[in-house]
C-alpha cells in the first residue's frame, strides 16, 4: 500500500523526502550520503509504473500530448494495483493533484483507499513558491509563474519520456489533498523552517503507524544537521544531488535555490501581492 508525499512543485517535497529517507533508509552517521537511496522514495507516476501494463501501447512515448494524457489517466488505478501486488508499504512523492478526471465519458481517480493508506501533504505559501517555480521551470518572467499557479488545467512532466502529472492550480491542488480520506498529515514548509524538530517528531509518529521507525535524540539531531537547507545546498554544489532541472542541455538549474531566504514580501511587486 502507498503512502504519498504529496505537494505542489517547489513546496519542500525534496526536503521532507530527505528527512524520511534518513529516517528509514540511510545510516545517519554518514553525513555525505543524505541523497543516497533517495530514489527509494521516487516519483509517481514514473514511466516504469506504466511501461509493462497491457493497457499501455508500446509506442507510449511517441503519442501525441492529448493521447499521452488520456492513457495516463486511464491507467492510474491499474498501475497502482500492480505496484501493490506484493502488499508492502511504499512511499512515493507526487506533484499530482488528488483528482477525478473524465476520459471518453468515464471518470478516473488518481488514487483511492484501496491503493493508498496515507498522505503526508507538504504545503508552502504560494507567494513564496512563485519565484522558485520561475527558476525551476525556466519561465521568462514572474507573470508566467503566477499564471501557472493560478491556471486551472496545468500538466507537467512530458520531457525525457516521463509520465505527465496533473497539477491544476495551487488552490485546487491544495484543497484536493486536504480532503485525503484517512491517515492525513499536513506539514507546512514555514513550520519546518520555524521548528524543524517538532515537524520531524510529527513525521516519525505518523510513519510509525505503518513502518517501524527507530529514533532517539542522537538520530534526530543527526537528521536535523544533515537535512537543513544550508547543508543540502552544500551537497548539491559538491555534485551529490542529481534531480536538477536543466537550463539548457549542458547547464543544470540550481535546485536548492533560496529556501528560507525566499520571502515574497521582498520578491513580489506590490500589485502582485
Amino acid at each position: 500500500m502507498i503512502i504519498w508525499l504529496a505537494s505542489y512543485p517547489k513546496s519542500g517535497n525534496t526536503w521532507v523526502r530527505s528527512i524520511v529517507n534518513q529516517l528509514i533508509h540511510n545510516d545517519i552517521k554518514k553525513k555525505e550520503d543524505v541523497f543516497e537511496g533517495l530514489i527509494k522514495i521516487r516519483r509517481y507516476p514514473s514511466r516504469g509504473d506504466f511501461i509493462n501494463l497491457p493497457r499501455i501501447p508500446k509506442n507510449y512515448s511517441e503519442l501525441q500530448k492529448k493521447e499521452l494524457i488520456n492513457y495516463t489517466i486511464k491507467n492510474w488505478k491499474y498501475s497502482q494495483e500492480n505496484i501493490n501486488k506484493n502488499k508492502e508499504v511504499k512511499i512515493f512523492k507526487t506533484h499530482n493533484m488528488l483528482c477525478k478526471l473524465e476520459v471518453e465519458n468515464k471518470h478516473y481517480v488518481f488514487t483511492d483507499i484501496s491503493n493508498s493508506i496515507g498522505a503526508i501533504h507538504v504545503v508552502r505559501d504560494p507567494r513564496n513558491i512563485v519565484s522558485s517555480v520561475m527558476n525551476h521551470f525556466n519561465h521568462n518572467d514572474i507573470s508566467e509563474s503566477i499564471d501557472m499557479i493560478k491556471f486551472q488545467y496545468t500538466w507537467t512532466g512530458f520531457k525525457n519520456d516521463e509520465v505527465p502529472q496533473f497539477l491544476s492550480s495551487w488552490s485546487n491542488h491544495y484543497n484536493s489533498w486536504k480532503r485525503f480520506p484517512k491517515n492525513y498529515l499536513l506539514i507546512k514548509y514555514e513550520d519546518l523552517i520555524k521548528d524543524t524538530n517538532s515537524e520531524l517528531i510529527k513525521i516519525i509518529n505518523f510513519l510509525n503507524k505503518f513502518i517501524k521507525i527507530e529514533s532517539n535524540e542522537i538520530k534526530i539531531k543527526n537528521i536535523l544537521d544533515t537535512t537543513n537547507f544550508k547543508y543540502l545546498k552544500k551537497l548539491e554544489k559538491e555534485g551529490k544531488f542529481n534531480e536538477n532541472a536543466y537550463e539548457n542541455i549542458d547547464k543544470k538549474k540550481e535546485f536548492f535555490h533560496l529556501g528560507p531566504n525566499n520571502n515574497w514580501e521582498n520578491s513580489l511587486e506590490n500589485k502582485i501581492k
